[in-house]
């Protein structure tokens, strides 16, 4: 057997559901005195896909509370089946998670589990984002009069944005404060969640529905501070600039933008 076909049977035994190998790749391997061909690679098998389980153990901490030991290792093996780990970083095993949930768990169950995964991934997204050169309170400080009507913005690479429709974030939260862990709830009105890093430190936060039009009309629909002002005009009247002034300060103090204009 040559190299490459040895690897491709040893990479197909891995990820096969049986830790019994065919006879060829037994053949290739030479046991040792306490330990068996068979045995030796039934190990390497079992720890394999321990391995995984403990990756998205780490990565979905709150659909495991949910769904509990068996429920999680359950829904994980399907996933594993359907999505086998294809990139040299485990970092990505559990990319398609969120998209799987829906199609596997028939119940109820299945958006708000999705929406829980999808808020769980978010912070791995925003920890492992690329650096940006973020706008901050003291660069605003140093803007002169002229340059803050053409002021442009785009979100930081970190920036998740998630829309949620039932109470995933009080779940994540009673995980991560070890109380009780709610039941699903659908929330009365939808909620922007952001979920970002700052310092090395991942970082969220419920964002009301005019922040987040601001938000979004600046970064993607490519206002200006005097069309955000402008907009903020129909609500807010003369306090318009203030509150846009409020909302950039705010989004400097937390890390969220970059400056894109002049």
């Amino acid at each position: 057997m040559r190299l490459n076909e040895w690897q491709l049977a040893f990479e197909g035994y891995l990820l096969g559901e049986q830790p019994l190998a065919d006879a060829a790749l037994s053949r290739s391997l030479v046991g040792g005195p306490t330990l068996d061909v068979e045995t030796g690679l039934a190990i390497y098998h079992n720890a394999y896909r321990a391995r995984l389980q403990e990756v998205m153990e780490g990565d979905f901490p709150s659909i495991r509370r949910w769904l509990g030991e068996q429920g999680f290792s359950s829904l994980v093996a399907a996933y594993l089946h359907h999505s086998p780990s294809r990139h040299f970083s485990l970092r990505w095993l559990g990319q398609g998670f969120a998209d799987f949930i829906p199609r596997h768990v028939v119940s109820g169950q299945g958006l708000p589990l999705a929406e829980l995964a999808r808020l769980e991934w978010a912070f791995t997204l925003a920890f492992d984002a690329p650096e940006a050169a973020v706008l901050s309170v003291p660069d605003l400080a140093a803007l002169d009069a002229a340059q803050w009507p053409e002021l442009q913005l785009r979100l930081a690479p970190c920036v998740q944005w998630l829309l949620l429709r039932y109470n995933s974030l009080a779940q994540w939260q009673s995980v991560k404060a070890e109380v009780d862990f709610p039941p699903s709830a659908l929330l009365e009105q939808e909620q922007v969640c952001l979920v970002w890093r700052s310092q090395r430190v991942c970082r969220y936060r419920s964002v009301s529905a005019g922040e987040a039009q601001a938000l979004q009309g600046m970064c993607a629909g490519q206002w200006s501070f005097a069309e955000l002002c402008a907009e903020l005009a129909v609500t807010y009247d003369e306090g318009a600039p203030l509150q846009a002034a409020s909302w950039l300060k705010q989004w400097a103090e937390d890390g969220l933008v970059w400056r894109y204009g002049p």
